[in-house]
């Protein structure tokens, strides 16, 4: 996965289509959990303690924990199968036909008669979660029971393309498994690993783990530093010791509504950002994360696109209530509705005027971007670090003609805009007219304007119209090698453009 943390391919319902086509096998190992949602109305208080009365009008019922994220799998085009154990109780057999429906391979999801199943039970009154209660065994698996789960995985991954291991502390997952599993390792083309104790899974060498943030600090023995750069510091600074405490080739760390980071052993992490939406509705968020990102990856994908895929996936279901779904189908349609076009200038400005009454700090930058290439992704994630939005403008096609020469734009403005706005990176895209964005500045007026390359402040024309009404001018670093000019170049003879591209 080295090399990978720069380059991203573009992502476009194209790209789902692809990966429906792909349809790698993935098998899906640990805890069953069912999901119950009773959503009511809350109007008075019980008489026998201060306890609020919901009337119940609605009873949900959702795959939870690794279930969730196999239901996801298949959702999203893959071949699922689910490996588990769970009792011979009514909640075990809602969540056996809950995955069939969803298209889950239960082939290899075993019956423990003397175990109960686990289930959580959320009560929710008018959108507000107002308890819930767990039930369920959590004790260690029997050897016996162990030694039919360890045979079970054998048989589900014969053929698989990928092993995605979702280990929440249930009792499911003992050491015995675990020595099995690392005994199996060779066999496995991709192990993802998601667990609450990652250092258990460390001698299976996973090629990828997704802690969430205060399991990467809790890992690291450090103090979880409050949302935001510092927090994103402390995982780049510590990256190698992360991967060494779980024996992985690479980290995705998960944080929630600041997105994600993804850490290899050397360069700078990738980060995605998250469209942020209340806790209530982030239930099983990770899950569609982690079953977009190892759907992505068994297809073949570089990392880099893999984490933007999941995390537009994330998105779509933060959206939804309860234990939500990302179907392939909703992942195309949010990738078509958002980056079909760019921004009107009058609609931007709008959106602009609220971001700072928000107090969110904007940041601008601008370009051709013709075709898409690692040092544009380096410095738009560089740029989006610096502040809380990023703008990106782009060269309209008229304009790039007159600036690059007749034989550009390789790709239309809408085209180019699409592909930018894939990026979470990016919230806005616009176009511009004119050779630069001057009047785009004037009417916006973010408070930080930059550019990635081979400039000086002195060399922007773009400069004295931000200092007027008081922003700041900055210029980021460049990678040598990776303008647009050389790549187009590198494509016309045939040579390679890049690593994971």
């Amino acid at each position: 996965m080295a090399g990978e943390t720069k380059d991203v391919a573009p992502i476009t319902p194209d790209l789902v289509r692809l990966l429906s086509e792909t349809a790698p096998t993935v098998v899906v190992l640990g805890d069953a959990i069912l999901d119950v949602w009773l959503s009511g109305h809350c109007e008075r208080i019980c008489r026998e303690a201060p306890a609020p009365v919901v009337d119940v009008g609605a009873r949900a019922l959702s795959p939870g924990g690794a279930a969730n994220t196999a239901a996801n799998l298949a959702a999203l085009g893959a071949r699922a199968r689910f490996v588990s154990v769970v009792g011979d109780d009514e909640p075990g057999r809602a969540l056996a036909a809950l995955l069939v429906s969803h298209g889950v391979d239960t082939e290899n999801l075993l019956t423990a008669p003397s175990r109960r199943s686990i289930s959580k039970q959320r009560v929710v009154a008018d959108d507000q979660v107002l308890l819930r209660f767990d039930e369920g065994d959590r004790d260690d698996l029997p050897a016996v029971q162990t030694n039919r789960l360890t045979q079970a995985l054998e048989n589900a991954l014969a053929g698989a393309d990928a092993l995605m291991v979702c280990d929440y502390g249930n009792g499911l997952l003992g050491k015995p498994l675990r020595d099995a599993m690392a005994r199996l390792r060779a066999d496995i083309p991709l192990l993802v690993v998601d667990a609450h104790d990652f250092e258990h899974w460390q001698q299976a060498r996973p090629d990828l783990v997704t802690p969430n943030a205060a399991e990467a600090a809790n890992l690291l023995g450090a103090d979880l530093p409050e949302p935001g750069e510092e927090r994103a510091r402390l995982f780049e600074d510590e990256r190698r010791r992360l991967l060494g405490k779980t024996g992985a080739a690479a980290a995705v760390v998960t944080m929630d509504r600041h997105g994600a980071m993804l850490l290899t052993g050397e360069g700078r992490g990738y980060r995605t950002w998250a469209d942020p939406a209340p806790e209530s509705q982030a239930s099983g968020a990770g899950d569609t994360f982690a079953a977009a990102l190892v759907l992505a990856r068994a297809a073949g994908l570089p990392t880099t696109s893999c984490m933007e895929l999941a995390q537009t996936a994330a998105n779509v279901v933060v959206h939804q209530d309860g234990t939500a779904i990302c179907s392939q189908a909703q992942l195309s349609l949010a990738l078509s509705r958002e980056r079909e076009a760019a921004v009107p200038a009058g609609e931007l400005a709008r959106a602009v005027a609220a971001h700072r009454e928000a107090g969110r700090r904007v940041v601008f930058t601008n370009g051709c971007f013709d075709v898409l290439h690692r040092g544009h992704i380096t410095y738009l994630n560089e740029a989006k670090r610096l502040g809380d939005v990023l703008i990106v403008a782009v060269n309209s096609d008229e304009s790039v003609r007159r600036l690059k020469g007749a034989d550009r734009p390789v790709n239309t403005a809408q085209d180019r805009a699409a592909v930018l706005s894939a990026l979470s990176c990016v919230d806005h895209v616009a176009v511009f007219e004119e050779d630069t964005p001057i009047e785009m500045l004037k009417l916006l007026e973010p408070q930080l304007y930059v550019k990635g390359g081979d400039y000086t402040e002195n060399m922007l024309p773009e400069a004295p119209t931000v200092r007027s009404y008081g922003g700041e001018v900055r210029v980021l670093g460049y990678v040598a090698d990776h303008s647009t000019t050389s790549v187009i170049e590198k494509i016309r003879t045939s040579a390679p453009v890049g690593e994971g591209a």
